[in-house]
């Protein structure tokens, strides 16, 4: 079994993506998703220790990335150069990521939408331009909780499971978010609230 291979919804990576894997003696995707998760925890570490950060910025976004990815992917932090099944056109990813910043940074300083509306839209957008290889959905997820804490001074609600894996409440999850891509976003502001 390719330890590469995820359920129906994750976004397969390139052959030289998979070069990219650091830890050369993983060969379970077990294996993978603990590297993974013990490096994001490092990465809340960090921002623990880094707080009051700009968070809506590209530079912030990739730091973030690679503090999450860094220690398992040697492309982490590098926004992907190849065509998805989701997402913008790679030449495309750094101005929509520009005008997603300066849409966040306008309904904030406008109370276009409540702070909690402000930080899934901010997560729902991320997630469709989809700038990295692989990790979209964690490190969007983040980002969201991160505008959330300095907005409301808590993090969203992600249904209290690793949404890595496949499960009912991951189901639920993604079709909030393809149900948001027709512009309803209910599901997944009812998914993030506790």
């Amino acid at each position: 079994m390719d330890i590469f291979e995820a359920d129906d919804n994750s976004t397969p990576l390139t052959a030289e993506e998979k070069d990219g894997l650091k830890l050369k003696w993983i060969t379970l995707r077990s294996e993978l998703n603990e590297a993974e998760a013990r490096n994001i925890a490092e990465a809340q570490i960090w921002l623990a220790i880094n707080k009051n950060k700009d968070v809506l910025s590209d530079s912030f976004l990739r730091n973030l990335h690679k503090k999450m990815f860094g220690n398992v992917w040697k492309w982490a932090g590098k926004y992907r150069e190849t065509e998805r099944n989701i997402g913008v056109a790679p030449y495309q990813i750094p101005l929509k990521l520009m005008q997603l910043f300066d849409d966040v940074k306008f309904w904030i300083s406008n109370n276009t939408y409540s702070n909690h509306e402000i930080a899934v839209r901010l997560h729902h957008r991320l997630v469709q331009i989809h700038p990295f290889p692989n990790g979209n959905g964690r490190v969007s997820r983040l980002m969201a909780d991160l505008a959330s804490f300095q907005l409301e001074g808590k993090a969203l609600y992600w249904g209290d499971v690793n949404l890595v894996n496949v499960s009912e409440i991951r189901t639920k999850y993604i079709a909030a978010l393809r149900k948001a891509d027709a512009g309803d976003y209910s599901d997944l502001l009812n998914f993030t609230k506790s």
